[in-house]
């Protein structure tokens, strides 16, 4: 190995524990999910390299394209030849035409959390690069994203597995994944570059080049347009993922201290009483999502969907107005500075 290779190398691991948060045991498991582009090759070799003896590595078939099944047997053979562990994951239900690329990914993290598990590893690691990074900043600011959505990809995030115990059904096993991005300070050509100067197998995807999709176009103006720097977009995201991180907290402390425990309410439970209504927008709007969806799990609402990016600026200016409004399923109504989040009373039938 070149003085450049470990040089990258030692770059990888120190990317990978600061992503991670803490050293990699030397008997830890390092799962990897493989895709088979540049990219991901190069992810590969440099944590074959860096961990030793550690890496475990899967491929999802998604069984989109004739192709697909071909190019996972190339990371299997790359795998076995460096003596690494390797799996192919096949999405069996069909995808369809909808939303495929979001469809595909909900699949795709499905099967790689519950191998990552199988396998043993605590982490799950993803070849999502600075270039990426940049792309979803964009399209979410072009989206009218808020401080979380430009945050952008995270170099990490924990994720829930469950899987039931016995015939049961109703008692599941829990384990915490934590996915990590140790390339988000990597540009994507040097990975390029890397994986042609190792000699690494790697096929480019066709459909990154399908205008079809809206990362598609952005990755194409990113590329026309010299003055619009990856990386300093990527440092941008990186700097709203510090700006929310430090919000969740604040979040966290207005919980613990503005809840309200009403009097002589006989479900408390299954409703949030929140003395919010001093506070600034932002907050309000990340106390109200947070109340609204906590509601919604106690009382087993599902429908509508409701998540971190749906729009709730209607019913933020109805409360503070001092009306009541309802969003998702949940009533929420204005008692002075206590705004009551609880679930939407049946209408009534003509």
């Amino acid at each position: 190995m070149s003085a450049l290779d470990r040089i990258s190398v030692e770059r990888f691991r120190d990317d990978f524990e600061a992503a991670q948060g803490r050293p990699v045991a030397r008997d830890e498991r390092v799962a990897l999910a493989v895709s088979g582009g540049p990219d991901s090759m190069a992810m590969l070799a440099l944590a074959h390299a860096a961990f030793p003896g550690q890496v475990v590595a899967a491929t999802v078939d998604h069984r989109l394209r004739v192709a697909s099944a071909t190019e996972a047997e190339m990371v299997a053979a790359w795998c076995d030849a460096a003596g690494v562990a390797h799996m192919i994951l096949t999405v069996e239900d069909a995808i369809g035409a909808v939303a495929v690329q979001a469809r595909a990914r909900e699949r795709r993290y499905a099967l790689l959390l519950r191998w990552a598990v199988e396998s043993g590893a605590k982490c799950l690691a993803t070849a999502h690069h600075a270039d990426d990074q940049a792309e979803t900043f964009l399209m979410r600011a072009a989206r009218g994203s808020g401080v979380a959505g430009l945050a952008g990809i995270r170099a990490l995030q924990t994720r829930e597995v469950s899987r039931p115990v016995g015939d049961s059904g109703t008692v599941f096993d829990v384990w915490n994944v934590a996915v990590v991005r140790p390339l988000l300070h990597w540009r994507v050509a040097e990975l390029r570059a890397l994986a042609v100067a190792q000699g690494l197998p790697f096929v480019d995807d066709p459909s990154n080049a399908d205008d079809h999709y809206d990362r598609t176009r952005f990755r194409a103006l990113l590329r026309t347009t010299p003055w619009l720097d990856p990386a300093q977009i990527a440092k941008s995201a990186a700097f709203a993922a510090e700006a929310d991180s430090t919000l969740r907290e604040i979040e966290a402390w207005l919980w613990r201290t503005r809840k309200v425990v009403p009097v002589g309410v006989d479900d408390p439970d299954f409703q949030s009483w929140l003395d919010i209504a001093d506070l600034p927008r932002e907050l309000k709007r990340r106390m109200c999502r947070s109340a609204i969806s906590l509601v919604r799990t106690v009382n087993g609402i599902v429908r509508p969907a409701f998540d971190d990016s749906t729009n709730i600026e209607s019913l933020l200016d109805a409360l503070e107005a001092g009306r009541s409004a309802t969003q998702a399923g949940i009533m929420v109504s204005v008692k002075g500075n206590v705004w009551r989040f609880a679930e939407e009373p049946p209408r009534r039938s003509v």
